[in-house]
């Protein structure tokens, strides 16, 4: 016996496009997420990196997430997605996998929070550093938020 029901596929909610997008809780967290990251590679740029290493990968974790994270904004806005399932898929997997990174980075960023405490220029260079690392856990939280909610959605 067929249901009388509504079907699956109109049960899901509708991938939100425009101004939408801001009041929608998982894409809500995306212009968040671009400002905190945005002050992550500026705080990092800032001071004079004493290990090129860590900060390094700090600066390119931060920045690419950036760049990413604002063209999915884009996307989104301008309604490229045309409320496929597949943008869902994309958006928890790139925020799954870049709030790993985001974690790895933020590891690295107070490593070199603690290293930059005793050295040239070392009040600047650490309340600088300090702010980074503080940024980068946030930017990390934020990743995850996005992340879960959308694969709970």
């Amino acid at each position: 016996m067929a249901s009388v029901g509504p079907s699956a596929a109109s049960t899901q909610p509708a991938l939100p496009s425009g101004p939408a997008v801001f009041k929608t809780i998982p894409y809500a967290f995306i212009l968040p997420e671009i400002v905190c990251g945005t002050w992550v590679w500026i705080l990092v740029a800032a001071t004079s990196v004493s290990l090129p290493l860590l900060q390094g990968w700090v600066m390119y974790v931060s920045l690419t997430s950036c760049l990413i994270s604002l063209l999915l904004l884009l996307s989104y806005l301008l309604g490229f997605h045309r409320n496929s399932e597949n943008w869902k898929v994309l958006d928890s997997l790139y925020h799954g996998t870049t709030a790993i990174l985001y974690m790895s980075a933020a590891v690295l960023q107070a490593n070199a929070t603690i290293n930059s405490e005793f050295g040239i220029n070392a009040p600047l260079n650490y309340q600088l550093n300090c702010a980074a690392s503080f940024f980068a856990f946030l930017t990390t939280f934020l990743y995850i938020l996005h992340a879960f909610s959308i694969y709970y959605q």
